[in-house]
């Protein structure tokens, strides 16, 4: 008789709160916002979350737990990108003045969805990849070194390919460089001071679903099924 897998109590809770940050951080990722010499955009000041859940994810229930919900909310993404298009595309009313404006905030760019999309999948699957490799060669001990560390990893692999894919050949490199450093400083800063927040969710999470999981046999892999 084949087990059953396991039920977590959070799990379902936590995938909901992840899959609408990821989904809000794309609606408000088109405002840059200036700070001194610093160019960020708005989704910087939610999307830096999805990675602190990836960490929770990946200390808690395993890469594989972490590489589920990657997979939902990537799908997840497209569907609200290609939804917007429909909706942006379908005949407006005519007593309705606002048809501009939703384009505006709905209206994407190819190159800029794909970007988006290639960017968060290679950033979460190398930032969840990292936090469960360091935690069998820490042994558990110093979260913050995973935490930070797959922060570092993850999100230089995220805000470079996102740069790249979405500006190379069409902006300045200088003004990409930019644009990589500013957005990768802000991130790694913000995975730092959540440190001692994560901490608590983490040690929550162990305590009352009873799991820790070490990714001692798992298949790397991102196209794996198991949890």
């Amino acid at each position: 008789m084949a087990e059953q897998p396991r039920v977590y109590k959070y799990y379902d809770l936590l995938a909901s709160i992840f899959i609408v940050v990821l989904l809000i951080s794309n609606l408000i990722g088109q405002k840059i916002c200036a700070f001194g010499p610093f160019r960020v955009s708005g989704a910087q000041l939610l999307f830096p979350i999805t990675y602190i859940f990836g960490d929770i994810f990946t200390e808690v229930y395993g890469y594989g737990g972490s590489r589920r919900i990657i997979w939902i909310g990537f799908l997840a993404s497209g569907l609200m990108a290609a939804l917007g298009v429909v909706a942006i595309a379908l005949p407006p009313a005519p007593e309705w003045s606002n048809q501009q404006a939703f384009a505006v905030v709905f209206g994407i760019v190819p190159r800029m969805v794909i970007a988006s999309l290639i960017a968060y999948w290679c950033g979460e699957f190398a930032n969840s990849f990292t936090m469960a490799k360091m935690k069998i060669l820490t042994k558990g001990r110093y979260l913050w070194t995973r935490t930070v560390g797959s922060t570092v990893v993850g999100q230089a692999v995220d805000t470079t390919v996102l740069m790249i894919i979405a500006f190379g050949g069409q902006s300045n490199w200088m003004l990409i460089l930019r644009l990589i450093v500013s957005g990768y400083l802000f991130k790694v800063v913000y995975e730092v001071l959540a440190t001692p927040i994560t901490y608590a969710i983490v040690n929550f999470l162990k305590r009352t679903e009873g799991v820790d999981k070490y990714d001692y046999n798992t298949r790397f892999t991102p196209f794996a099924t198991e949890m």
